[in-house]
């Protein structure tokens, strides 16, 4: 597992207030629906959505054996994804997902009901992966409060908790996507970031409307 650098990121105290995960703009990824497995659904997984933004972003990275951690995962569209790409299913990958929310069990993931920034998740997700993960997806997002700003710091603190937590368990090489909101992300993230990846950059997703502010931030080849 990596270590915590020197330079290890803080977030505001409110941040650490309940969070739950919202898939903001979900709408624009729902031109197929995967019904959700087990004996309940539990919300909708936009599959075919998520699929598209898998093929430009993650297409290289979610490989057979793979281990994968999915951040803010409910109602589980990376998840689900991700489990078919890496072979879980077969034993040949892992992948490990959190959310404070319920999800439907999902083959090939564990899943933690927890949120994201209780201090015990960090340990619980790296004694389910058992090695460093290979990528570290982050959909988290807090809810909107309306007021832009507001919400671009919310979501933009949630991405450098992901940051930190990937900086400790990411592999060699590994790879780290995660949500944010158009509007420009601050510079202390995306300095993190160009320190410890070799290549970083912004994703707008094919399938969103023109006038979304959804975007993904991706780095890949991680140094430590």
């Amino acid at each position: 597992m990596g270590r915590r650098g020197a330079g290890a990121l803080t977030w505001p105290r409110w941040v650490m207030a309940p969070c739950p995960s919202r898939k903001s703009d979900q709408n624009e990824f729902e031109a197929e629906q995967a019904p959700a497995q087990g004996p309940h659904q539990i919300g909708r997984r936009p599959v075919a959505g998520v699929e598209a933004l898998a093929r430009t972003t993650t297409q290289h990275l979610l490989k057979q054996g793979a281990r994968v951690v999915d951040l803010g995962a409910a109602p589980g569209g990376w998840s689900q994804v991700a489990a078919q790409r890496v072979g879980s299913v077969q034993g040949r990958g892992k992948v490990v997902a959190i959310d404070r929310l319920e999800m439907a069990p999902i083959g090939g993931v564990e899943f933690i009901q927890r949120d994201f920034l209780d201090p015990r998740a960090p340990d619980e997700i790296k004694a389910l992966l058992g090695a460093p993960a290979d990528v570290v997806l982050s959909d988290m997002a807090a809810n909107a409060t309306g007021h832009r700003r507001t919400d671009h710091l919310k979501i933009i603190a949630l991405a450098e908790a992901a940051v930190d937590f990937a900086r400790e368990t990411l592999a060699h090489g590994g790879a780290f996507l995660c949500k944010v909101l158009q509007g420009g992300t601050e510079a202390t993230l995306l300095a993190a970031l160009k320190r410890d990846f070799s290549h970083v950059r912004h994703v707008k997703p094919a399938a969103s409307r023109p006038d979304s502010a959804e975007l993904y931030l991706l780095a890949t080849g991680f140094r430590g």
